[in-house]
């Protein structure tokens, strides 16, 4: 086990600057047409493939190949400083990545991952589709089916996934669905969809408060046949692991809740990276806004209120930084994955909302981008577990029993 740090090495140094300086000059100029758009954002992408920031290289370079865990809170932080509906267009994929991983055999990752990537000169994109219209934070509720077609040997999948990012627009689709409805959230298993997939259609796509410039719809699988290879992990795994559950044994955790927790610390990070966005431009502000002959920062009212923010700002990076680094070593004892995530989506909702307040009326206006940045922050409380889902599973966690 590697010794936790709050030191960067070299690399991570490099990588961290690397991306700043891309955030600002290629996200942050065009971040409030996008938003305004509300369009995936192919240009800025294409553009990211080009210098390797998009790309299942730098995924597995980041998540597989850096025994810190901090490589990619540190990267993501930078991206979502830039602009989180743009940095969500560059990240997403990262999800399907995450979920292939997390659930798939390593011919599995090293067969569809790059896929989900394409290549610098013709990008794809990848999507992992979990929540449904009746069912986000109740896995046990989801209804998408899977049922097996031994003859053909093949998986036919049937449902509507809802709240889906790159949904319909994706090349892959990582699909979680039930295969034993009897054993709840235990009977799920997720399958890939390749491109092209007849049966696999865009339903509505949503209109959102925040990160409009993320593609976010719902998916529609109507007899869609897909191989059996198309399992993530295997057939005798599954039928292994289904035995066990029927028989009250312990089986490996859910599909779906495998890959929420190997990225709850990243999803700290985005929530960080607006925050932090947030906070420098207050005291950029503060320091040149005048009121009654002298800036504004000058006021302990507004002064205080900044170094309330910067302290929220570290606190919750220290948390994600720990939470990165035990996700890594898998050492998490008490929900720290969760505890980060929660704490950095309340903080940048925090944050931004007192951003505003510094700003007074010009905060409230689309002229300027912290009134981009609140509606952004917002769903840090909201996607990959809410906040009350966070607190359930930290509850759980300190107490060792079943809260409910």
């Amino acid at each position: 086990m590697s010794e936790f740090s709050l030191q960067l090495n070299e690399d991570q140094i490099q990588l961290q600057k690397w991306i700043h300086d891309f955030a600002e000059n290629e996200i942050r100029p065009v971040a409030h047409e996008w938003d305004e758009r509300e369009e995936f954002p192919y240009p800025v992408v294409e553009r990211a493939a080009e210098i390797g920031l998009y790309g299942w290289e730098f995924i597995a370079e980041g998540m597989m190949n850096d025994p810190t865990g901090l490589t990619m809170p540190v990267a993501i932080e930078e991206l979502f400083w830039g602009d989180a509906g743009i940095g969500m267009a560059i990240m997403g994929t990262a999800l399907a990545a995450a979920g292939i991983a997390a659930s798939g055999t390593s011919e599995q990752v090293m067969e569809w991952v790059p896929q989900c990537y394409g290549t610098a000169d013709k990008i794809a994109l990848g999507a992992f589709a979990a929540s449904e219209p009746d069912a986000g934070s109740d896995v046990g509720g989801y209804r998408t089916s899977a049922k097996y077609d031994e003859a053909k040997d093949e998986w036919v999948l049937n449902g509507t996934k809802a709240w889906i990012t790159n949904g319909g627009i994706a090349d892959i689709h990582v699909v979680v669905a039930v295969v034993d409805p009897e054993l709840g959230s235990k009977g799920h298993a997720s399958f890939i969809v390749p491109p092209d997939t007849p049966g696999l259609s865009m339903g509505q796509k949503y209109k959102k408060h925040g990160i409009r410039a993320s593609h976010t719809a719902e998916v529609v699988l109507d007899d869609v046949r897909v191989p059996g290879r198309c399992l993530l992990g295997s057939k005798e795994k599954l039928d292994e692991r289904l035995a066990k559950v029927r028989r009250g044994e312990k089986g490996n955790a859910q599909a779906a809740m495998q890959t929420f927790e190997a990225t709850r610390p990243a999803v700290g990070a985005q929530a960080l990276g607006i925050a932090r966005a947030a906070l420098e431009y207050s005291i950029e502000y503060a320091k040149e806004r005048h009121a009654f002959g002298k800036p504004i920062i000058m006021n302990q009212a507004i002064a205080f209120m900044l170094a309330d923010m910067a302290t929220e700002v570290e606190a919750s990076r220290n948390l994600i930084w720990r939470a990165a680094w035990l996700g890594k070593q898998r050492a998490f004892k008490n929900a720290e994955g969760s505890m980060a995530k929660m704490k950095a989506g309340r903080t940048a909702t925090w944050v931004t909302e007192r951003a505003i307040q510094i700003l007074g009326g010009y905060g409230y206006t689309r002229e300027y981008p912290v009134e981009r940045w609140h509606r952004d922050a917002k769903i840090h409380d909201i996607f990959e577990g809410t906040e009350q889902i966070q607190q359930l599973v930290i509850s759980r966690a300190i107490s060792g029993l079943r809260i409910e």
